[in-house]
């Protein structure tokens, strides 16, 4: 068994534990840290397919950014998980029954899979010969594709102002700062000398 064989396995068999126990595991910390090691053993799967440039923008987006969100707002918000661990167990079975029907639905796509005739040799030159893999990106996603890829962050910047839009609450009971009216105070109505005398309280 060659390295390039026993990495993919390697990377392969750890993305698909990390993203099992990302599933199953009762404590969410837990979750986010086997999510984490999915994306890592995905980057590495980037790498062997010559895909550096998408397997760094992994670890740096999803590792760097994303995951660890995850995880400062697991760690930071006060949740009742017993709540939420009974509230599921309310819809166990629609989620069984959900479960069930994807994997019919991957038996009958793996039952009707046929391998292409050009799909080797296009595994073998993913990109051109004279072009490396990050201007062959580059060239598809802002050459070829430039109109679906502005449109896709259209959507995204539209999808997260409703998202704030809907989240955004505004509570009356609330102290707020009000930084205009800490500039603009007079110090002498903001302020009370009093002439204290030795041996006396105020």
């Amino acid at each position: 068994m060659s390295v390039a064989v026993f990495s993919f396995y390697l990377f392969a068999i750890s993305a698909l534990v990390g993203g099992l126990f990302t599933v199953i595991s009762r404590n969410p910390v837990h979750s986010v840290l086997w999510l984490i090691l999915s994306f890592i053993s995905a980057a590495g799967l980037f790498v062997l397919l010559g895909a550096e440039f998408v397997a760094m923008l992994l670890i740096i987006v999803y590792v760097g950014a994303v995951a660890v969100l995850f995880l400062f707002v697991v760690m930071m918000l006060d949740v009742d998980f017993a709540e939420l661990k009974a509230e599921m167990a309310k819809y166990m079975p629609l989620a069984l029954l959900i479960g069930v029907i994807l994997l019919m639905q991957f038996g009958v796509a793996f039952g009707n899979w046929q391998i292409a005739d050009g799909a080797e040799s296009a595994r073998g030159a993913v990109t051109p010969s004279d072009m490396e893999n990050t201007r062959a990106l580059g060239m598809i996603l802002y050459d070829k594709y430039f109109l679906l890829f502005q449109l896709s962050g259209l959507i995204l910047l539209v999808a997260m102002v409703g998202a704030i839009a809907l989240t955004l609450r505004h509570r009356s009971d609330v102290k707020r700062q009000d930084v205009l009216a800490q500039m603009y105070r007079d110090p002498a109505k903001a302020m009370e000398l009093k002439d204290v005398k030795p041996g006396q309280g105020l």
